[in-house]
């Protein structure tokens, strides 16, 4: 018996550290999934981000593209802590409509409204979200905020006009461009980003005794017709910053080319692509600015209602080379010395 009693003992003994031995294995598997693993993936705070897009071309795109880039610069990357919904509305209202009633419904953690109609189909739809917009000439005609200064309610953005920018570029026209006595204009004036600025251009241009020759588009179909229609009755050609129009700028370009018509934009990216000139700076920029204040309401915890709405900092005289040669224009010393930075006498065609 009390050899059967030992025996017994000692296996007990043996057995209850393997059984221990083994609990604290599992828990540590466990744990470590959970904590180097699992815990730390599922937990961490995915931001989800709508962005709203009229339609595609280089401005409006560069100002995606710089928002985005400010945003990873400063730790919000995609499919790691970022989720972006982009949608673009194909130049369509009612595809407007429905993007902005979508992301009411997904409740985004922000929204991103690139040009005019969309801000405006963005505003009325989402309540609780924060709205930033960019790519707009007016916000406060266009309706979005009612005061640049202090939005007061859940949407403020980025301002794409600078408010010299057109004063500047009809001053440079009438300086250095003696002979043009009329403007054309084709633009979509039922866009009231559009209209603004053909008022403000208009308004500027009689400071200099030069007169308007003006064209409404509904659509990018009818610019070509609209364009042939101004040709033999003006001395250059000017576009705003109208979605409709610079969707079909390779137009303008065509006929400014071939009649040797200057042809003068309000952006970057058309003088890039081949109008002659303007005064403005790069979409890209624009768009990071806009990231910016994006950053500080995700990651700082700051109110629309308490964001200034922002403008370009940078403004400066840019002129296309292979435009000017294209148009027949002569690039002078007087043009050149409008520039603060050289390296804004670009080239470029439209492909």
């Amino acid at each position: 018996m009390k050899s059967g009693k030992s025996s017994k003992l000692l296996a007990l003994l043996v057995a209850v550290p393997l059984v221990f031995a083994a609990g604290c294995g599992t828990n540590n598997a466990t744990n470590g999934a959970e904590g180097s693993g699992g815990s730390s993936s599922s937990d961490k705070k995915v931001y989800k981000i709508g962005i709203s897009q009229i339609v595609e071309h280089p401005s409006l795109n560069a100002t995606r593209e710089g928002f985005l880039a400010a945003l990873k610069d400063n730790g919000f990357v995609e499919k790691d802590n970022l989720e972006v919904d982009y949608q673009n509305a194909q130049n369509d209202s009612s595809n407007n409509v429905t993007i902005a009633q979508k992301f009411a419904t997904d409740k985004k953690d922000l929204v991103l409204a690139i040009a005019t109609p969309s801000a405006q189909a963005v505003v009325q739809s989402v309540k609780d979200t924060p709205i930033l917009f960019s790519a707009i000439t007016d916000p406060v005609d266009a309706k979005l905020v009612s005061n640049l200064d202090k939005p007061g309610g859940n949407v403020t953005g980025a301002a794409d006009t600078h408010p010299d920018a057109i004063p500047k570029l009809m001053e440079f026209i009438a300086s250095d461009f003696p002979q043009v006595k009329t403007v054309g204009i084709v633009a979509n004036l039922g866009e009231p980003n559009a209209a603004t600025m053909v008022n403000t251009a208009e308004a500027e241009l009689a400071k200099h005794n030069i007169k308007v020759q003006k064209v409404s588009v509904a659509n990018s179909s009818e610019v070509k017709q609209a364009v042939d229609s101004l040709v033999g009755r003006v001395d250059a050609f000017y576009i705003t910053l109208d979605n409709t129009v610079v969707s079909a700028v390779e137009t303008v370009i065509k006929v400014a080319n071939e009649k040797k018509i200057p042809f003068f934009s309000s952006d970057r990216d058309t003088v890039e692509k081949g109008a002659l000139a303007t005064y403005g700076f790069k979409y890209y920029d624009h768009g990071y600015q806009t990231g910016m204040m994006a950053v500080d309401i995700l990651k700082n915890g700051k109110k629309p209602a308490d964001m200034k709405v922002s403008y370009p900092d940078k403004l400066d005289l840019i002129i296309n080379v292979d435009a000017a040669k294209n148009q027949g224009v002569e690039i002078t010393e007087s043009m050149k010395s409008k520039m603060q930075d050289k390296n804004n006498l670009i080239s470029g065609t439209a492909k």
